[in-house]
């Protein structure tokens, strides 16, 4: 962080992305020629050279052809990536053949780091991305255009993020005050009691730095159990001084805040909410704009970084694609957590200084990927193509928090049954989306004989702490009573089946 803080911002946001857009195509073929194929076991490598494919001809179909052409005759020939190949060490067959990898054996050995940084999945070391300075430069391009997007230098600006060990907070602080904003308050909704001693050290030391390199960086603030008021309070409070406010959060949170609000008679009207980490439903969008406040997303994960903003333009969860920096296809497959079909998104790493180097990988997210029709400062700067309707079919997402599908079918299957009775297909968990925030369900069937709800809660909650990344989330869920315990039988998919991880994504009902 230290070489980032002391690293000015772009000068010209517009020669950045003019740049990459221009030189994508020229920018992709050079990366996968020097981390690719440079490195015969490459997973990757392996990949090209059984669909026949060699450096030559990949360069002849994506210049004859296009990038993304390219990319779906690729796919076809069994180059991509499974989103459990990669962070579930789930062995890669292609064509009969077994291909050894890692999570690391996709790090972009182009990078020169200086950032660690693990994802919130549940595996027992998570994946580390090595995010470089240089990358970081680039993401605040995107941000200078959103600046500009939302007018968003004459706004006070508010975290309402956990505290460490997530790191998403500490890095939007910086980000926007290196960008010439100001971040007047962060409230975590983690919970000080739950907080580790060394998180707290830590968090401070940051906010320390910062201030170091002249940042205005509030310490975090914790909230009260489950009480977003606080935060309603004070945008009401810059409000009569005639200040208008953003808000940084999670979806589930904006809408917390919002009721709020709505239920203490306080008015928030003109606050405007940036949100991301899980769906943006319709339901959620109308309960923030009914406290006359306005709510827009984006899409980022840590392996890939920002993947599209959303414009002034937009409703729902759709954002614009940052061609410059990723490419996107789509699958059709059955989503293994819903038995519904989807089209599945795969990403391809575009830009030199990416973590990882991605060709047709999944990521378990969903979506339409379609021309912008709007004619906002994103599409004028080139990225007029958009993502809409995206939605996890593969892992949790609720308030932000995100865990492995796989590894939380393990506590459901195999934990719960030792630790309270029953066996597998007894206990499933649906991830909801309600009106306020989006809700696990932990369903038990009668069959099985508990003391209380409250105990069979605790106990998953107990379970979840001990997976990597598992800790934050079930602080959060705590403190947001997130989880609900309730003896049914599971939900039936239309086949008849019983999935443990049931997620039921926007607009479904049960």
């Amino acid at each position: 962080m230290y070489e980032y803080l002391r690293t000015p911002p772009p000068a010209r946001w517009e020669s950045v992305i003019q740049e990459g857009l221009a030189n994508r195509e020229s920018r992709f073929l050079e990366t996968v020629r020097l981390g690719v194929f440079a490195n015969p076991e490459h997973p990757y490598t392996k990949m090209f050279r059984l669909a026949g494919c060699g450096y030559g001809d990949l360069e002849e179909a994506v210049r004859r052809d296009g990038l993304e052409a390219a990319l779906q005759a690729l796919h076809r020939q069994g180059v991509w990536l499974g989103h459990n190949e990669f962070k579930g060490g789930e062995t890669i067959v292609r064509s009969g053949e077994r291909i050894a990898s890692t999570a690391n054996s996709f790090a972009n050995p182009l990078v020169k780091g200086k950032t660690d940084s693990i994802s919130g999945g549940s595996r027992s070391k998570g994946t580390r991305t090595r995010i470089s300075t240089a990358q970081r430069i680039h993401e605040e391009a995107y941000h200078l255009l959103n600046n500009l997007e939302f007018d968003l230098l004459n706004r006070c600006h508010i975290m309402v993020r956990p505290s460490l060990p997530s790191t998403t907070a500490i890095s939007q602080c910086f980000r926007h005050l290196r960008l010439g904003g100001r971040v007047d308050e962060w409230f975590s909704v983690s919970g000080l009691r739950d907080e580790s001693l060394h998180h707290r050290i830590a968090a401070n030391s940051c906010v320390l730095m910062a201030r170091r390199f002249g940042l205005a960086m509030p310490f975090p603030r914790h909230l009260p159990p489950n009480d977003f008021a606080p935060v309603a309070e004070w945008i009401v409070r810059r409000h009569s001084e005639g200040i208008d406010c953003a808000v940084w959060s999670s979806v589930s949170t904006a809408v917390r805040v919002a009721e709020a609000a709505l239920e203490k008679g306080l008015d928030i009207q003109g606050a405007l909410f940036l949100t991301g980490d899980e769906t943006l439903t319709a339901a959620k969008r109308v309960r923030v704009e009914a406290a006359g406040t306005r709510i827009y997303t984006r899409y980022a994960t840590t392996e890939l970084g920002p993947i599209g903003f959303a414009c002034s333009q937009m409703k729902g969860n759709c954002v614009h694609l940052f061609r410059d920096s990723v490419a996107v296809i789509t699958h059709r497959r059955p989503a293994p957590l819903s038995g519904a079909e989807v089209s599945s998104l795969l990403f391809t790493t575009v830009s030199p200084w990416a973590p990882h180097i991605f060709i047709n990988a999944e990521i378990d997210d969903c979506g339409v990927v379609e021309p912008a029709p709007c004619k906002c400062a994103f599409a004028r700067a080139g990225f007029t193509e958009q993502i809409r309707d995206v939605y996890s079919f593969g892992k949790l997402t609720g308030q932000g928090m995100t865990l492995v599908g796989t590894d939380v079918l393990r506590v459901l299957e195999e934990v719960l049954p030792a630790r309270v009775g029953g066996g597998p297909g007894d206990y499933q968990l649906v991830e909801r989306e309600e009106k306020s925030q989006t809700k696990l369900e932990l369903r038990v069937s009668p069959r099985v004989k508990f003391s209380s709800t409250k105990a069979v809660g605790e106990c998953f909650l107990d379970e979840i702490r001990k997976l990597y990344g598992g800790t934050l989330a079930a602080r959060v869920w705590k403190y947001t009573e997130g989880v609900e315990v309730v003896s049914a039988e599971p939900f039936l998919t239309p086949a008849g089946k019983v999935l443990s991880l049931h997620l039921l994504g926007p607009g479904q009902g049960s």
